[in-house]
């Protein structure tokens, strides 16, 4: 006696029609960021290991002994300024000029280290790590992870919007595993369990007993 209600047949097969094109061209449209995404991911869980972070050592120190911010800022520009002038370094003008406000990007402090890595705003991404108590230069050298960082937000491209390029992209990676196990469960879940035991086929062991006795043949 019909119900009235629609089957679920339609509408499971006008789910997984819809799953399909979604898991298709929201691969094709965005392989190229989630490649992109996933090689420098990769690579930036392993920057030590390829030399793209310098190792450090540390300087432990009270931090009521730590400098202010300023004069380690300076200290690092100061040294920028002198590697320059020296031919063994770039240096950008506001680093030779000695404005911390126009040449630093950021001032990481480290207080169990005992340093403040102080990177600069210029092409390489100049870092210097300076001890917080003595004031002692650690380091100076380039980030090369700063560029896999910018690439792997999509920050490096400029703006605002290609960074909401690489969230689509992760939005899009979310709804291709959910459309791809659809696809894979909903077949499955679809399909009718078989009622009774199955019918002997015609070259079953019975089947041809029963015809050789409909033969007049003998039956072993």
């Amino acid at each position: 006696m019909p119900t009235g209600l629609p089957s679920p047949a339609p509408r499971r097969r006008t789910l997984g029609r819809a799953a399909f094109y979604a898991h298709l061209w929201l691969g094709v449209v965005f392989t190229g960021a989630l490649l992109v995404i996933a090689v420098t991911g990769i690579l930036l869980n392993h920057k030590r290991g390829l030399g793209l972070m310098p190792e450090v050592p540390d300087a432990p120190a009270p931090l009521a002994a730590a400098r202010p911010l300023d004069a380690l800022a300076r200290i690092a520009l100061d040294t920028v300024a002198r590697a320059a002038a020296s031919g063994a370094g770039a240096a950008t003008t506001d680093a030779a000029a000695g404005d911390p406000v126009g040449a630093v990007d950021r001032m990481d402090v480290r207080p169990r280290a005992g340093y403040v890595k102080v990177r600069l705003r210029d092409a390489a991404s100049t870092e210097v790590t300076v001890a917080l108590a003595t004031g002692r230069v650690l380091h100076v050298g380039p980030r090369g992870d700063v560029f896999l960082e910018k690439l792997h937000s999509g920050e490096i491209l400029g703006g605002q919007r290609w960074v909401l390029l690489s969230d689509a992209a992760a939005v899009a990676l979310a709804a291709t595993l959910v459309t791809g196990y659809w696809l894979w469960l909903a077949p499955k879940r679809g399909r009718p369990a078989p009622v009774g035991p199955p019918a002997p086929s015609a070259g079953a062991p019975e089947g041809v007993a029963r015809r050789r006795a409909r033969a007049g043949e003998p039956v072993a």
